[in-house]
């Protein structure tokens, strides 16, 4: 559920969802073999999440893998949602590739983590797909493919302390599941499903050759406390001698628990996972954010916007399985995040709304769609 405020230069319906419905089936054969079907049932729809098998060596600490799953870059988004600490991941979090069709490795030792695979285009939905087969007949189009990697450190890592600091990096290609061939493009909401305008918006940057990743990651916990903290950004590769696109973001969070639980930090994955509650009643979090994306190149003449968000958080632990979640957002955006030309941002000379941030006479910092929101989350897994 989400609450929205009624002075806002765009209005906004308060309302309510299921914002996810997962079904999994995971399974272990013959000890080193373990299969996993992963599906979405929320929105009226059904959505293949993961798809995959992996085969773990005799030495326990390699394993391969194959199928549709997420690509080892961004340690928010590769968290699962039933263990992220907000309702919804950062801005930034949109950077991140996520699943796709491919082939990855992983290795751990006693205290870092390497990974690294190739991947292929999303499964997808039926649009997704048609644009895929369509480009494969009419133009002969590859789907092109992406290689990326992951490296995390621990130089702390024990139950009650931990250090972590990552890196991950990706080259990748156009993909064809997309209307357009050969581009590019990067939109995100304002922490809700509910509110579904996109203020944040490059829309399609064309003539792409290539584009590359690059993401740092910091985190770290002691006992019932945990910070964690990403940096990330795109560079958008053109050709025709096309200025290149750069977009960035980032986010640090910081949380406690007030009964004195525990957060728990899975090192074979680089992630932090389900918290033991402190009381045998449960347990209370109390966290904040700080968040930060910036999709305005003004040298490639690529103007899609920038957005910070303060957000607080205050999670009730019934037990390891059921939680309920509040969190209030401020959103402060500029005069260009105006959702490529459908939305006002600001006013003009002679006091009317506009959507053109050439004729906003609001002074820097007050331009933009500003508003904040109240957000709430009822979550059981099993």
């Amino acid at each position: 559920a989400a609450i929205f405020p009624s002075d806002v230069l765009n209005p906004i319906g308060n309302g309510t969802m299921i914002r996810r419905a997962r079904f999994a089936v995971k399974t272990i054969l013959w000890k080193n073999w373990y299969g996993e079907i992963d599906m979405d049932f929320s929105g009226s729809a059904v959505e293949l999440k993961d798809a995959m098998v992996k085969y773990t060596f005799n030495s326990e600490n390699v394993n391969i893998k194959a199928g549709h799953f997420r690509e080892s870059f961004g340690m928010e988004t590769l968290t699962t949602s039933r263990y992220v600490t907000f309702i919804e991941r950062s801005l930034s979090s949109k950077l991140d590739p996520s699943r796709h069709i491919g082939l990855q490795m992983n290795y751990w030792g006693h205290n870092y983590l390497l990974t690294g695979g190739v991947h292929f285009n999303t499964i997808g939905d039926l649009e997704e797909v048609t644009y895929t087969q369509d480009f494969n007949k009419d133009q002969g189009l590859d789907e092109g493919y992406s290689f990326t990697g992951r490296a995390v450190f621990n130089p702390v890592l024990d139950n009650d302390k931990v250090l972590h600091l990552g890196i991950a990096g990706s080259y990748r290609t156009p993909k064809t599941n997309i209307e357009i061939p050969n581009s590019f493009r990067f939109s995100t909401r304002q922490y809700s499903s509910i509110n579904r305008k996109k203020y944040i918006d490059t829309d399609d940057i064309l003539n792409v050759d290539h584009t590359t990743l690059m993401g740092f990651e910091l985190a770290g916990k002691y006992k019932n406390l945990m910070i964690q903290g990403e940096y990330k950004k795109a560079t958008v590769t053109r050709m025709e001698n096309l200025s290149s696109v750069s977009i960035e973001g980032y986010y640090f969070q910081t949380a406690v628990l007030l009964f004195g639980g525990n957060y728990n930090y899975n090192q074979n994955d680089g992630e932090f996972t389900r918290i033991t509650p402190g009381k045998k009643y449960g347990d209370m979090e109390l966290a904040f954010k700080y968040d930060f994306v910036d999709a305005n190149d003004f040298k490639a003449e690529v103007l899609g916007g920038s957005a910070e968000s303060y957000t607080v958080g205050l999670n009730y632990h019934f037990n390891p399985n059921v939680k309920f979640m509040v969190n209030y957002i401020y959103n402060n955006l500029d005069r260009f995040a105006n959702g490529k030309g459908k939305l006002y941002v600001g006013h003009d000379m002679d006091g009317n709304l506009t959507k053109d941030p050439a004729e906003v006479v609001e002074t820097k910092g007050n331009a933009g769609d500003d508003f904040g929101m109240m957000s709430f989350r009822i979550e059981i897994d099993f």
